[in-house]
């Protein structure tokens, strides 16, 4: 400004005088004008300059207050919560049922077939899930479980009782591997909790101990239309059992085999506590141990392949079979270790992007397990998948199964619908570790015959406002069909259905009688509201 005046000044000089008075008035008022306008654009800029100054004010206020309720970066929590609605349905084959094992000769009662239902099963499930990063490399996690049947706090209407309807040795009672994944009442109990260090010395490998998230495994994880368990899942129809254990891991950066890790874990199935070195028959604890290997993972194309072994498997999980085994006459002191049961399993998953109006999500999974039997046999007779022969049955040899598992998800992104159909089928030796499956009958990936399943996922059109907001309801049908007995059960020989009869109530066919209802079909046509946050 001032060099403008200078030179306008100059200028001025160069005019005739007669001119120079007449313009000066003039000019002098043009000065002011300007004066006055560069002071109005000078309080301009500072108003504007305070007014960002307070919106600067404002967010960082807003932030902090966000801050403060999503909780302190360092605490994840998360949760999601599914009522659900089955009716079921099922035919028990006719049968003998044990009356007195220990007697002479043992004694037993001819049933008649029976229908069975449940048209109105009304469930809810609560879960809250907690990620701790406590240290640089080292986080804590943990998921808390509520799981209840409405109109009752404990899990009678699923297990049943030993004359009152328990069909599956996996739906027998609720014991640590199935325990909040069986409704049973409305506790919020610890389902999973562990401690994970990674980088180790700077290594791409990690440990992890404590209640491991075993679990919901790939690729049963589509039809509950949730995410797949990261390095720390398992394959469901080898592991679905809410174990203790570690893992040790390591992922090497291959660029031929994304995502790919292997992992070598431990678990213990049951604890037999204190010991009385006195007696001739103490029961052991069950361990199992595992490799995993993954030598590809990526989001359209996963490939696994396990290996583990059940070491000593009991004859029964836990205490409640107190009263069921005094009812047959045999001592609470019979529960015994039966043997070692080996396991061989793969599942590949893949996703086909954009076909037609969404994605094609399919996988397989096959599997078989080879028992180990030792001399053990549970009330004299029934052993690891077989019986005595002088109970009538083949008597003690080694016994393979298997298994496999087969499914499709489609995915039609416009409107959040998602159809899904899946099959899986299990031999006459087949045994499943799948207590904690999510199926209300059994753990279908257990059965000794066919299972077939289809429903329907339609997610809720809502923007999320959580981390992993999201509402669906889930309609869907499952099909039984049980070839053989036994299904998710190890003890005893498995018996054709068909062959079953109320005639073989005598000590010489004492290899048919069942310990449990024999269901040689079942049905169950499920609807479930699920919202994650």
């Amino acid at each position: 400004m001032k060099k403008f005046l200078v030179i306008l000044l100059s200028l001025s000089l160069l005019l005739p005088l007669p001119a120079l008075a007449a313009d000066q008035a003039d000019l002098l008022q043009k000065m002011e004008a300007l004066s006055k306008e560069l002071d109005r654009l000078k309080q301009q800029m500072q108003e504007i300059q305070q007014k960002e100054t307070a919106k600067e004010e404002r967010i960082t206020v807003v932030e902090k207050k966000a801050e403060q309720a999503a909780g302190p970066s360092w605490l994840e929590i998360g949760g999601d919560y599914r009522f659900r609605m089955d009716s079921l349905k099922g035919k028990v084959h006719d049968y003998a049922m044990p009356t007195n094992l220990v007697a002479m000769p043992p004694t037993s009662l001819g049933v008649q077939g029976y229908d069975v239902k449940n048209d109105s099963l009304l469930t809810n499930r609560f879960g809250l899930n907690l990620n701790a990063k406590a240290t640089e490399d080292i986080q804590v996690k943990a998921r808390l479980l509520m799981y209840k049947v409405w109109g009752h706090s404990t899990g009678d209407p699923v297990i049943g009782g030993y004359t009152g309807g328990a069909f599956f040795a996996d739906r027998q009672s609720i014991f640590d591997g199935n325990v909040s994944h069986v409704p049973q009442d409305n506790t919020l109990r610890v389902d999973q909790a562990y401690a994970t260090w990674s980088n180790i010395g700077g290594a791409p490998v990690w440990f992890s101990i404590g209640r491991r998230p075993s679990t919901g495994g790939v690729p049963s994880n589509l039809r509950q239309n949730l995410e797949k368990v990261g390095t720390a899942g398992v394959p469901a129809l080898l592991v679905d059992y809410a174990f203790d254990g570690l893992t040790l891991g390591y992922a090497p950066d291959i660029d031929a085999l994304p995502g790919a890790y292997a992992k070598l874990c431990y678990g213990k199935g049951f604890d037999s506590g204190f010991r009385n070195i006195n007696r001739a028959n103490n029961i052991n604890d069950v361990n199992m141990l595992g490799i995993n290997l993954v030598p590809y993972d990526t989001d359209n194309l996963h490939v696994e392949f396990q290996y583990q072994r059940a070491m000593s498997v009991f004859a029964f999980p836990d205490a409640y079979n107190t009263a069921m085994l005094a009812a047959l006459g045999v001592p609470s002191t019979n529960n015994v270790n039966l043997g070692d049961i080996d396991y061989y399993g793969t599942v590949i998953t893949g996703k086909i992007d954009n076909v037609g109006p969404g994605d094609l999500n399919l996988f397989a999974s096959a599997a078989i397990n080879k028992t180990r039997p030792n001399d053990s046999m549970f009330a004299g007779a029934y052993g690891l998948l077989y019986t005595s022969t002088a109970a009538g049955g083949e008597g003690k040899k080694s016994r393979t199964g298997s298994a496999y598992y087969l499914g499709a998800r489609y995915d039609i992104k416009s409107s959040g619908t998602k159809i899904g159909a899946e099959y899986n089928h299990g031999s006459k030796n087949w045994i499943a570790f799948d207590p904690a499956s999510d199926d209300m009958w059994t753990g279908k990936l257990g059965t000794r015959g066919d299972v077939y399943e289809v429903y329907l996922i339609q997610e809720l059109n809502k923007k999320p406002i959580a981390k992993r907001g999201k509402a669906f309801f889930r309609l869907g049908y499952q099909y039984y069909k049980f070839d053989h007995t036994g299904s998710s059960n190890w003890v005893g020989e498995p018996v054709k259905m068909s062959d079953l009869s109320v005639n073989d109530a005598t000590p010489t066919k004492m290899y048919k009688w069942q310990l449990m209802s024999p269901l040689k079909n079942a049905s169950d046509i499920y609807l479930t509201f699920d919202v994650l946050f």
